[in-house]
Order: structure tokens, then sequence, then C-alpha cells
């Protein structure tokens, strides 16, 4: 019995491991092309027949790492204002936004309901706004490491926050009279609980092993369990998170 495989139709959106690809048939076309639409942070495999979208597919695969680097390299849209009760997730739990003049700070009301309160006067100001979660997020990962390292039988190192759109964390270990240090993206604060302790606990397992090889990865797991659910919510979400608010 034949097996075929699955069909494409001009104007399909698939995902390409996170990436989003647009498929177009085009007479004019003469083979299978493959390019990077910047305007809508998309790929677009063109191929000249139907029969061929299946073929364009599987050449977009081959090129993930390729259309990766493209996408990191261009410039998101500008975050959509932010107003007085909108919410922010910051570790899964829903922040709402009071722009009340007051010192910034975070505050929950008889209904458990959690406020940035002084979050700008009048309106939102987001610069204040990032101030705080990188504050709760440098608290909410020191507080991490140390369980992870503990786990590890490792010293817990100093974290830093950082704001690269390329990577989420690094790791240097100690080496050579030099202290170890770890270095996380502060937008992790944005994405779920168990995501952001993931990349902690990844940068943590470093200290162990300098590698990606299967000690490095055991310890992972031992910390965290299975990684690659976070690891795929990255892929396909990542870019979100430096969709809510401006460079800070």
């Amino acid at each position: 019995m034949a097996i075929f495989g699955p069909r494409f139709a001009d104007g399909q959106t698939v995902d390409i491991d996170g990436l989003a690809l647009r498929l177009r048939v085009s007479a004019r076309a003469k083979r299978v092309s493959l390019r990077f639409d910047k305007a809508r942070r998309e790929a677009v495999a063109v191929a000249p027949t139907a029969r061929k979208l299946a073929e364009a597919v599987a050449f977009a695969r081959s090129r993930r790492d390729w259309l990766a680097a493209r996408l990191a390299e261009t410039p998101p849209p500008p975050p959509p204002a932010l107003r007085g009760d909108d919410a922010i997730q910051v570790f899964g739990a829903a922040w709402r936004l009071r722009p009340d003049g007051r010192r910034p700070r975070l505050a929950t009301d008889d209904d458990g309901a959690r406020w940035l309160i002084g979050c700008g006067q009048g309106t939102v100001d987001p610069q204040l706004v990032i101030r705080s979660i990188r504050r709760e997020a440098g608290a909410v990962f020191d507080a991490r490491a140390a369980i992870h390292c503990a786990a590890l039988g490792a010293d817990p190192p100093p974290i830093a926050l950082m704001d690269a759109r390329t990577r989420w964390g690094s790791c240097t270990p100690a080496q050579r009279g030099r202290p170890a240090s770890i270095r996380l993206s502060w937008r992790l604060a944005l994405a779920p609980w168990a995501v952001a302790d993931y990349v902690v606990a990844h940068e943590c397992a470093h200290l162990r092993e300098a590698n990606h090889g299967p000690r490095f990865w055991a310890h992972v797991r031992d910390l965290v369990g299975e990684p690659r659910p976070h690891r795929s919510w990255l892929r396909t979400h990542g870019g979100t998170l430096h969709a809510v608010l401006p460079k800070g």
C-alpha cells in the first residue's frame, strides 16, 4: 500500500520548529526557493506547482538555522502601549498595572489579585514596569539557583541580568582563579514558571558540565525533569517575550 506524505496548499502557514513558514505557488517560479519576509517576520517558500510544496517545506526545514538567524536579526514590532488595569504575566501570575504615582511596588489586595502599584503617573511608564520585573526576576533566579546548585553540590555563583535577543542565559564556570558566573535574561520572568526554572537549572548544570553532552542533560533532568517541552516552548513562543515590553 502506498504511503503519501502530508499535502500542502498555496497560502498555507506551516510551523518549522517554532518558525512560521508561508507557502506560495507561483507559475513564474522555475524551482523551489526560500526567503525571509522581514515585514511579516516569517519565512516564505515558493514552489512552481502545488505538488512541489512538500519539497519546499523539506527545503525550509533543512535551512532552519539560517531562518532562525534571519529572524533574530530582524527588529520586532514595537510593543503595544500599556494602560492602567492591563495585566502582565510574571512567572505565571498576573500583575495588574496601577499607574497611581506612588512608589513602585508589588501589592496583593483582599481578593488575592496582584497589583504593580506606582508604575507611572496617570499613564504606564514601561521602564518602571521593567524595573519592577527585573527586581522580581533577580530574587527568583537567585533563590532557584541556590536550590539547583545545592542539588549539584556546587556553590551558587552571582547572577547578572541581561536583555539579549538571541540567548536566554549563559554560564562561565570557575577557571584559573576566576569565579563562576551566570547571566540570565530578565524576560524569562514573562515565561511560565517551569520554563524559566528550566533555563536557571540549565545554566547551573553547566557548572558541572561545560558542554551539552549526556552527563550534562542527565544533570538537567535530575533538576527539572524532561527538558524538551521547555525548549520547545522557548522555540515557539520565545519571540513573544520581546514583544511585551521595550528593551530595558
